[in-house]
């Protein structure tokens, strides 16, 4: 009984052995899916951790050997791993079915890319000025648009829609627009580069005057210059000598 033990034990070990040794391959296949979109998907040697993709029509061709694991993985389709066997290299149509996968989001996060830009992408020149909703609202109303007109004037016609937005204080609408445009964008700057806790407990603004110091700041065309630059200290300095006459300004008017 012991000899037949041994003997099972040296048999297992010698094929352990032999497929330990066994060289890889070049394995050939294709996968299949109900949808026509078969490109892109990952197929992984997960002892080898080798990593290929599959062409147009869901082939590949990956290094793997018989009890090697191969891992498809895709976003539009479920994970599939498959454990290699001998037959899968002769086996000149080896196919692996995908299921697609049904996606139902619970969260979406958006990330920032600061460096991808109109201008990194070459839509819109390095250099060139941008314009605000209210700033490009502005410009319409108060230029004066020449336009060649070959039929009455040698010289072009000028459009009068910038006096009639003058006259009709249209324009003067507008500059206020842009004003208070730019005094929510340094609000919102403001308020992400500082959080409440920080005007109440280290500049010791009421927590029911922090909304009012915010705008009684931003007013300070000094302040906002720094604050635009978004160099933190020199911001948090500035808004220190703020923060010491607005409750000067708190305590006269409580008096």
């Amino acid at each position: 009984m012991i000899n037949k033990i041994v003997c099972f034990f040296v048999v297992f070990m010698s094929q352990t052995a032999w497929s330990q040794d066994q060289e890889r391959i070049v394995l050939k296949g294709k996968i299949v899916s109900n949808t026509n979109d078969l490109e892109g998907v990952y197929v992984v040697n997960a002892q080898t951790e080798e990593m290929v993709a599959t062409a147009n029509d869901g082939s590949f061709s990956i290094v793997a050997k018989s009890g090697d694991t191969l891992v498809f993985s895709s976003i539009q389709f479920k994970e599939n791993r498959v454990l290699l066997t001998t037959e899968n290299f002769s086996n000149l149509n080896f196919t692996v079915k995908l299921n697609l996968l049904m996606h139902q989001l619970q969260e979406v996060i958006i990330k920032r890319y600061d460096n991808i830009n109109s201008v990194a992408l070459g839509i819109v020149p390095s250099g060139q000025k941008s314009y605000t909703a209210a700033e490009r609202k502005l410009h319409t109303a108060t230029a004066l648009n020449a336009t060649a007109n070959a039929g009455t004037m040698a010289g072009g016609s000028v459009s009068a829609d910038p006096l009639f937005n003058f006259f009709s204080g249209r324009t003067a609408m507008l500059k206020k627009e842009v004003e208070v445009e730019k005094k929510e964008f340094f609000m919102k700057l403001l308020e992400k580069m500082f959080t409440v806790d920080h005007f109440v407990n280290r500049l010791k603004i009421p927590l029911e005057y922090v909304k009012g110091f915010e705008y009684y700041a931003v007013e300070n065309e000094s302040f906002t210059k720094i604050l635009n630059s978004e160099n933190k200290t020199s911001t948090e300095f500035l808004l220190g000598e703020l923060a010491v006459k607005y409750k000067e300004i708190i305590a006269s008017e409580t008096k």
